[in-house]
């Protein structure tokens, strides 16, 4: 547990100092163009519209979703990833978690921008309220479900090999 309450905060430190470098800040900024892309895509498939400008997401009447950092789930990535990366855990079902996590994290984050972009077009105060308190509290706490999630699926595996041959 010492060890767990130590390194997280070192690791969390590292992934986010990580994020300035110039080579992971212009591929952050091309991951977070291609979120929106694929926000719009998503929107047109399911019979809606919306015009896509690098990180801006549009309607037509004039409403637009810029994603910014912190919109594009990066920072909870990190978060997500520092968790898994120090918990003692073998290292196959590290990486499970952290390809698992990283999908099932952003697939929610496209959920809350595509809702985010709909509350924006028809009520603003909604949007607002959703953007500022709603999403932002709810995509932590997704986190760490996925974390917990994670660590109780890693513990059960760890009982039955240890059941298994003791």
């Amino acid at each position: 547990m010492r060890r767990f309450l130590f390194l997280f905060p070192v690791c969390l430190l590292a992934g986010f100092a990580l994020l300035e470098a110039y080579p992971v800040a212009f591929a952050v900024a091309k991951f977070t163009s291609s979120l929106v892309t694929i926000s719009g895509a998503l929107i047109h498939l399911f019979g809606g519209r919306a015009l896509v400008d690098g990180v801006i997401l549009a309607s037509p009447e004039g409403f637009a979703v810029r994603v910014e950092n912190g919109c594009n789930a990066v920072n909870v990535t990190i978060l997500l990833w520092s968790a898994i990366l120090v918990y003692p855990a073998p290292w196959l079902q590290k990486l499970k978690g952290l390809a698992a996590g990283t999908l099932i994290l952003h697939a929610i984050n496209l959920l809350r921008i595509i809702s985010l972009y709909y509350l924006g077009r028809y009520n603003r105060s909604w949007f607002e309220f959703a953007h500022l308190y709603l999403w932002e509290s709810l995509i932590v706490v997704d986190t760490l479900v996925i974390f917990w999630g994670w660590a109780l699926v890693v513990r059960r595996s760890v009982f039955r090999q240890n059941a298994a041959t003791g």
